[in-house]
């Protein structure tokens, strides 16, 4: 009797520590910031509270091979690199060139290029060809952006700007009104609108680039060995075709 109690003792133990290292192996979560209304195509925030978007299905994808359940929280831009830093998010969508000491985050490979440009009333024969272009122009800008090329023309007044909450709105100026000319937005995220909106028939953009950055996930530095392990799996779903099928989801 004495030896059968502890052996039903080591069994029933050996059963809960499986069982809770399953669990935990179960509960490991990884949580993106995908913004306060997502940043579609990128990230898209849908009303039932689930999430999608170019950068949500790459991550997603990548994730569930590591066993990771991904979770999207929707955070200020401006707490964005605290909570990084914190460690209350793991990642968030960053191009370096967009972050103040980027020194202080660990960067993935790039996902997507993604190029901001100028969005016009279609039949303008406005082309950008440099800031000089610009003369005269009222352009809708994003809220709280800096456009340091442009920075010259707007100071010296020979362009002016107009802030913006968001992308939709900046081209909904555009279509409803006649008084301003241009709007500066991601590519991507402004033929989504045009997409989501109907606005094709009223709405172009000029194809000369006004920057082109690199798009990645951004780490606080303790996470560089997950992230060298995402860039590995990057490469395999770039060489697999598994990218291009994404990006098609979106165009």
């Amino acid at each position: 009797m004495p030896l059968f109690f502890p052996s039903i003792f080591a069994i029933a133990l050996t059963l809960f520590s499986s069982t809770a290292t399953l669990a935990a192996e179960e509960e490991k979560i990884l949580r993106l910031n995908v913004s306060p209304q997502g940043y579609p195509p990128f990230t898209i925030v849908h009303a039932d509270g689930t999430f999608s978007g170019i950068i949500w299905d790459i991550l997603a994808l990548a994730a569930e091979r590591k066993g990771y359940k991904l979770e999207g929280l929707e955070i200020p831009r401006k707490r964005v690199d605290d909570f990084i830093l914190s460690g209350h998010i793991d990642a968030t969508p960053r191009a370096i060139e967009w972050t103040s000491k980027p020194e202080r985050f660990t960067f993935t490979e790039p996902l997507v290029e993604v190029q901001e440009v100028f969005f016009k009333r279609r039949g303008s024969q406005f082309e950008y060809t440099g800031p000089e272009s610009l003369a005269g122009k009222s352009i809708v800008t994003h809220l709280g952006y800096k456009y340091p090329t442009l920075e010259p023309m707007l100071a010296s007044g020979r362009a002016e700007r107009f802030d913006v909450q968001n992308e939709r709105d900046m081209l909904r100026y555009l279509v409803e009104g006649k008084y301003h000319d241009l709007a500066i937005a991601v590519r991507e995220v402004g033929l989504w609108h045009i997409k989501r909106e109907g606005w094709h028939d009223q709405l172009d953009y000029a194809p000369q680039p006004l920057s082109s950055v690199e798009y990645r996930l951004m780490f606080n530095k303790d996470n560089e060995a997950f992230v060298a392990w995402f860039n590995d799996e990057l490469a395999d779903i770039k060489r697999s075709g598994e990218l291009e099928v994404i990006l098609d989801r979106y165009r």
